[in-house]
């Protein structure tokens, strides 16, 4: 998968795509990520917003640049990307949504700031919009930070373990069962027996019930989507 991410501030992304599992996916070839400074595609590098019409805070993002940018790529790759917009106003994100990122070839990030996008940033651009919760954040470079590191994990390949991603929380709507490790016993509170019973079975079962548990008490309107 190519991953092109563009930004005012590509120098933000440079420790959280070099470590751990996004370092490891990139170590293995399975993931390209490129940094496009979004100022330098501007017509005059010192201005990249400006105040909106109509009046009103903070100041917007120029649709130029980012045009602009978007063009030099789509130039350089001659191939279909899926793009998209990290904004409040944008559908929440989910598992479900990462899966299906998981799947394309190429992903184009593309990470507004100040007061947002230009609107016809939106109206121009064949873009998918993707929140990551409902408050407003500086810009999105966190948000792309957010949708780049739940899509690369879901990638073949990327994980040792093929089973890692399929027991995990909001697979099948349900909240994860709880997970224990060494040492069995620690400050009196003992790990549950069936767990280290063998009784393979028997740990299904009790980490399906124990799913279906926390999910009602924690987030019960996810079982409303089984």
């Amino acid at each position: 998968m190519r991953i092109d991410i563009l930004t005012l501030f590509p120098e933000m992304f440079e420790n959280v795509l070099g470590h751990s599992i996004l370092k490891i996916a990139r170590e293995k070839a399975l993931v390209q990520y490129n940094l496009f400074n979004i100022r330098e595609y501007a017509e005059n590098k010192r201005c990249v917003d400006d105040r909106p019409y109509g009046g009103g805070p903070g100041m917007v993002m120029k649709p130029e640049p980012i045009f602009n940018t978007v063009e030099a790529i789509e130039r350089e790759t001659d191939a279909r990307c899926k793009k998209i917009l990290l904004t409040p106003q944008g559908d929440r994100f989910s598992q479900s949504i990462a899966r299906e990122l998981a799947n394309e070839a190429h992903l184009m990030l593309i990470c507004g700031h100040y007061e947002g996008f230009d609107e016809r940033v939106r109206v121009g651009l064949d873009a998918m919009e993707i929140s990551i919760g409902d408050y407003v954040l500086s810009g999105g470079e966190i948000p792309a930070m957010v949708v780049i590191d739940a899509v690369v994990r879901l990638i073949p390949g990327v994980l040792g373990d093929l089973d890692s991603t399929a027991n995990e929380s909001f697979n099948d709507s349900l909240l994860e069962y709880p997970q224990y490790t060494r040492p069995a016993e620690y400050r009196g509170m003992k790990v549950p027996p069936v767990l280290m019973s063998g009784n393979h079975q028997k740990i299904k079962e009790w980490q399906k019930n124990h799913a279906m548990e926390r999910t009602l008490e924690k987030r019960p309107d996810l079982l409303n989507k089984i």
